[in-house]
């Protein structure tokens, strides 16, 4: 009888420690999201969205003040529309611009919500007009490339010329 008590005790705090690492690494990989306030949801339109991806932050000033809910592509205007589930205790107004930034070096990708001037508020079904796209490394790279290129052959101080 005391063997198979303490195996009950053992199996339940097994299944406490799984349950404690899935919820960890759920919330370390950004898919789950404990937050039950009412959301207002938003769209805005990006010509390229990097690396951006759905249950990515939506920031303003460092405070996470919503998710993006869907990222789709419109076939029509050819750019990637990224729905926002904005919490409803944060207004902004509606010319507040968005930016697609990066956390460090390499790290995620997140948005960037920067408050206009306007004294009207967005409202759900709004979209968000001013938009930044991704900055992608390897246009950057491949730029820097082929204005050195065009530069030309850099002179050296042997050259005696």
């Amino acid at each position: 009888m005391q063997r198979a008590k303490m195996d009950v005790w053992v199996g339940l705090f097994v299944l406490l420690g799984f349950a404690a690492i899935l919820f960890l690494s759920l919330q370390a990989a950004n898919l789950l999201n404990l937050s039950f306030q009412p959301t207002y949801k938003v769209t805005a339109r990006f010509d390229n969205i990097g690396g951006l991806k759905p249950k990515a932050a939506v920031k303003s000033a460092g405070v996470v003040v919503g998710r993006v809910e869907s990222i789709t592509f419109d076939d029509k205007s050819f750019q990637a529309k990224a729905v926002l589930a904005l919490d409803s205790r944060f207004v902004f107004p509606k010319d507040s611009s968005l930016k697609i930034l990066t956390s460090g070096l390499l790290g995620e990708q997140y948005l960037g919500l920067e408050p206009g001037a306007d004294e009207n508020n967005l409202v759900a079904g709004d979209r968000i007009q001013s938009t930044q796209s991704a900055v992608v490394l390897e246009n950057l790279i491949s730029q820097f490339l082929y204005s050195k290129a065009a530069d030309g052959p850099a002179k050296t101080a042997g050259d005696g010329k």
